[in-house]
């Protein structure tokens, strides 16, 4: 009737197996996704023959862009260690915030 006991001792016994491989493997995904908006927006503003609201949209998406993979690669390197610290608060939104900016402006561009 009693189920598992929650408590330290069952804490310590966690075997993390492949979850953090598949959080990296993740994390590199979304990495090269926000790679390949940020190289299609270079690539619009170009064509554009380089007006004002398209090298604005490319400077913001290279921001966005940097931004993103600043908190992917800290991530990436926190995931090595052998007890992964939690993804803070603050750099879990400015991971969002930068996908969803970055996504606002590939559309922008496109329109």
């Amino acid at each position: 009737m009693g189920g598992p006991a929650v408590g330290s001792a069952r804490a310590e016994a966690r075997d993390p197996g492949l979850q953090p491989e598949r959080t990296r493997l993740a994390w590199r995904r979304t990495t090269l996704s926000s790679t390949v908006v940020a190289v299609l927006a270079i690539k619009l503003a170009l064509v554009d023959g380089g007006t004002a609201a398209g090298l604005t949209g490319l400077a913001l998406s290279a921001l966005l862009w940097i931004g993103f993979l600043a908190v992917a690669h800290r991530r990436i390197r926190a995931l090595d260690a052998a007890r992964p610290g939690v993804l803070s608060a603050r750099a879990a939104l400015l991971a969002a915030g930068c996908t969803v900016a970055l996504a606002v402006c590939g559309a922008a561009l496109i329109w």
